[in-house]
C-alpha cells in the first residue's frame, strides 16, 4: 500500500494550478493572491459515507459531490470559485480509490476553474471534507438575511430528484438513471448565483429540503413564506417515478437538490428571466414572502399543506 505522503504526491501531480496560487499542495499551509477590491467568502462541507452518499458509490461521484456540495454553497452567496482544500479519512490507502475520486473531482474543479490547494490525509472510517474558497465584490454577496415582505420566491432547476434516487436505493431494484445523477452528481449553479447577485435580495441553496431552506432565510430576515405546490419545477423523471402525492414530499422535505432557492423583488421578473434567456437553466417562481413568520406551503385548492417532516437535520431522532 502506498504511504500517506506518496498519496499527497500522486494528488498534488494532477492538481491544477491557477496565477493566484503563488504556493500550493507540498508545504505546511498554501500562499494564494486575493485580487484587489474583492471579499474572501469561505464555505466548508463534510461527507461521511453511509449518510450523505450510499455506500456502493463510485469514487468519481464521491468525489464530484464533495466539491458540488461546496460551489453550491459559494453559489448561494453570488461568490466566485477559486480554490480549495481537501480533507480525505480513508479506511486504508488505495491508490485506485483516490485516483477514481480525483476523476470526479478534478472533473468538477476544472468546469469551474477551481485550483486544489492543499488538506490533509488519515486513516478512518471514509469521511470527505472540503473546504472551498471565492471572491464577491464588497458587500455583494449575497445572504440569508435580505429577504424583504413582496418579494418573490424562486428556484432553479427541478426539485426532488436527488431525494427520490436516494428513496430508489433503500428500496432496492432499479434506479432511475437520471434521478441517480442527480443525487450523485449535482450541478451547483455558480454562473446563476453570480448573475442574481445583483437582482436577488436573500439566496440559500436547497440542501437540507426547500421548506426548511426556505425557512432558515425567513427567520434570517424576520419574514414569512408562502409556497405554492403547484408551481413546484418537476423533472420528467420525477414525474415518471412517483405519483403526486409522494412527489410533492420530496420536492418539499427531500433535500440534496443544491439547486438555489432566493428572493427578489417583483420588479426585477423580466431581468431574472432574461438570464434564464442566456442559457439553458430554468428558474421559477413558486411563492412569496410575507409578514409575519414561518413558511406556509398551499396546494392547489389554496389549503394549507404539512409536509411528513420539514427536511434534514443530522442530529435528529
Amino acid at each position: 500500500m502506498p504511504s500517506e505522503f506518496a498519496l499527497i504526491d500522486a494528488i498534488a501531480r494532477r492538481a491544477a494550478a491557477r496565477a493566484d496560487v503563488v504556493l500550493g499542495i507540498g508545504d505546511d499551509a498554501a500562499i494564494l493572491a486575493m485580487p484587489e477590491g474583492r471579499q474572501l467568502v469561505v464555505a466548508m462541507d463534510t461527507l461521511n459515507a453511509g449518510v450523505h452518499f450510499p455506500d456502493d458509490t463510485a469514487p468519481a461521484d464521491i468525489g464530484w459531490k464533495a466539491l458540488a456540495v461546496n460551489l453550491s454553497d459559494l453559489a448561494a452567496m453570488g461568490a466566485q470559485p477559486a480554490w480549495c482544500t481537501l480533507s480525505l479519512s480513508l479506511p486504508d490507502s488505495d491508490a485506485g480509490w483516490v485516483d477514481g475520486f480525483l476523476n470526479g473531482f478534478l472533473a468538477l474543479a476544472a468546469l469551474h476553474d477551481v485550483a486544489l490547494v492543499g488538506g490533509d490525509t488519515t486513516r478512518g472510517p471514509l469521511s470527505v471534507c472540503v473546504t472551498a474558497h471565492g471572491f464577491v465584490a464588497p458587500d455583494g454577496a449575497l445572504r440569508r438575511d435580505g429577504a424583504r415582505v413582496g418579494d418573490d420566491v424562486w428556484v432553479t432547476g427541478a426539485l426532488g430528484d436527488a431525494a427520490a434516487a436516494l428513496v430508489q436505493w433503500r428500496r432496492g431494484g432499479d434506479r432511475d438513471p437520471a434521478l441517480r445523477a442527480r443525487l450523485e452528481r449535482p450541478a451547483p449553479r455558480v454562473a446563476a448565483g453570480v448573475a442574481l447577485a445583483p437582482l436577488a435580495n436573500a439566496a440559500i441553496d436547497v440542501s437540507d429540503g426547500l421548506l426548511a431552506d426556505i425557512g432558515h432565510v425567513c427567520a434570517a430576515s424576520g419574514v414569512g413564506a408562502q409556497v405554492e405546490l403547484d408551481a413546484l419545477p418537476t423533472s420528467p423523471a420525477l414525474a415518471a417515478a412517483f405519483d403526486h402525492v409522494r412527489r410533492r414530499a420530496l420536492q418539499c422535505s427531500g433535500g440534496d437538490d443544491y439547486e438555489l432557492c432566493f428572493t427578489a423583488a417583483r420588479r426585477h421578473r423580466e431581468a431574472l428571466l432574461a438570464i434564464v434567456g442566456n442559457g439553458d437553466l430554468e428558474m421559477t417562481r413558486i411563492g412569496r414572502i410575507v409578514p409575519g413568520s414561518g413558511v406556509v406551503a398551499f396546494d392547489g385548492d389554496g389549503n394549507p399543506w404539512q409536509p411528513p417532516q420539514r427536511g434534514f437535520d443530522h442530529f435528529a431522532g
